[in-house]
């Protein structure tokens, strides 16, 4: 018997009609507005139910991603649901702190007074998520919302339709609309929702699209987080332990077929040491999914034709050293790596969002920072050596994200760290108290004694400027 999600995964794609959209909108306004979300309490219990509802979901989750990816099953849970799961405990465990106001220090110009930050939700928050982790980059940045006490709509990718179908499900059998609401639909909805005025918009997805949603955005001066891509590099160096890196960059490239946003785009190896990569790589592929990727359990597939169709152009025979094997009835791409290729080549040209890595070379560390720093700033950057002065060489004079020294995409691990991209890689950053901090507007405000009352500062002025810049001075 098909589940819900399957059933609705398997119908035709259906835009949401304006009016109700609008609807949904003015209902969260006026929950919101009455007051509901602001109690601490109402706060913490609506994220414990939410950690409740996905444990009881986890199978249906599970069958979901493997619907729409083949998502193994370790991946499914160490990269969407544990990853969803550290958040909310952490949420829970310190949203008592994170809304408490926050005295700052005062200054005698304004004695006597005390001055405080006061957490403020900004009310309806519209959260846009992308299809490669569709479950990660949606609940994570609604966690944030939740905790800092909005009401969100949330819009799903209709790339990955089953699991949009499925936590349509979940939210809607176990959450007020008031509260929380799942949109569904593709371009067409998410054009009407950005033609509404939100409170917040955050956004997670391709540069290209951060741009149309920054526009429609600055429309009704919304504020936005947008959490976008680009051509993240992992640099090795030539006293790196190669084995070692060629495993770590491996997994980070080929983990949901080479889908993240923050995998290693390409390799830039020293001369001396890229042979041997290479050849570790290959034995690492080997390692991780036998000799036959293609039947492996552990491999996912590419979401559909389109992605599988530009991925494929990038396949030029004289430049696979490992993998280029492909299946086009099984969206299966091999894990796969390029060598002896340029700047020019179609796999440098755009991030590739697929299991096939390119690798180039460098002379010394000077080059490889004027290679990375002729192109946008990347999501993510990724370092294998021990060498102290190249590690501090590097993160002082290239621009990024976030990253790692000697692995790759286990910074994402520790929501205690903030993850956000710089120019076109995305602004603004969330993960644990980041994203409460995203979603909540720092209220100033100073509270003035009422006992003293200097003159100085109240007309006429007379000859009090001398006065007033020698108290400026003694500050």
């Amino acid at each position: 018997m098909a589940t819900v999600s399957q059933q609705a995964a398997a119908q035709p794609l259906t835009e949401e009609a304006p009016e109700r959209i609008e609807q949904v909108l003015r209902l969260q306004r006026d929950y919101f507005a009455a007051g509901h979300t602001l109690p601490v309490s109402f706060r913490k219990a609506q994220l414990r139910k939410l950690q409740q509802v996905l444990k009881q979901n986890e199978q249906l989750l599970f069958d979901a991603l493997y619907a729409d990816f083949k998502k193994p099953a370790l991946e499914a849970y160490g990269t969407e649901i544990g990853f969803i799961e550290l958040e909310l405990k952490l949420a829970i465990k310190n949203i008592n702190d994170w809304t408490k106001r926050r005295r700052v220090p005062e200054t005698l110009l304004n004695f006597p007074a005390k001055s405080y930050v006061y957490p403020q939700p900004y009310g309806v928050a519209l959260i846009i998520s992308p299809w490669n982790y569709p479950l990660n980059l949606l609940f994570t940045p609604l966690i944030g919302a939740m905790a800092a006490g909005n009401c969100a709509i949330l819009k799903p990718s209709e790339i990955a339709s089953h699991t949009a179908a499925a936590v349509a499900e979940i939210i809607s059998r176990n959450f007020d609309e008031r509260y929380i609401a799942v949109v569904q639909g593709g371009v067409q909805t998410s054009q009407t929702l950005l033609a509404q005025k939100f409170d917040y918009i955050f956004f997670t997805g391709s540069t290209q699209v951060g741009k149309t949603v920054m526009k429609a955005a600055a429309e009704h001066l919304t504020p936005v987080t947008l959490e976008l891509g680009g051509k993240s590099p992992a640099i090795v160096a030539n006293d790196a332990d190669l084995e070692l890196a060629a495993r770590r960059i491996c997994w980070g490239k080929f983990l949901n077929a080479g889908q993240t946003c923050v995998a290693p785009d390409y390799v830039l190896v020293h001369e001396d040491a890229k042979e041997e990569l290479i050849q570790q790589m290959a034995k690492a592929i080997k390692d991780f999914y036998s000799d036959k990727p293609i039947q492996s359990p552990d491999f996912a597939r590419i979401i559909n034709t389109k992605h599988f169709n530009r991925l494929r152009t990038m396949l030029l025979p004289e430049h696979i050293r490992v993998g280029g094997h492909i299946d086009a009835d099984n969206l299966y791409i091999a894990p796969t790596v390029l060598d002896n290729l340029t700047w020019e080549h179609p796999a440098m040209q755009e991030e590739i969002f697929g299991p096939i890595l390119p690798v180039l070379s460098f002379s010394n560390t000077a080059e490889a920072i004027k290679m990375i720093n002729r192109h946008e700033k990347p999501l993510a950057l990724y370092l294998f050596t021990n060498n102290q002065e190249c590690q501090e060489q590097i993160l002082k004079q290239v621009a990024f994200g976030g990253g790692c020294i000697n692995d790759t995409l286990s910074h994402l691990a520790n929501p205690n760290l903030p993850f956000g991209g710089i120019g076109n890689s995305g602004q603004g950053s969330y993960h644990g108290f980041a994203s409460f901090d995203v979603f909540s507007h720092q209220k100033s405000v100073l509270h003035r004694g009422t006992w003293l009352d200097l003159p100085v500062r109240y007309p006429p002025y007379g000859n009090k400027l001398g006065v007033l810049r020698k108290v400026f001075k003694w500050l």
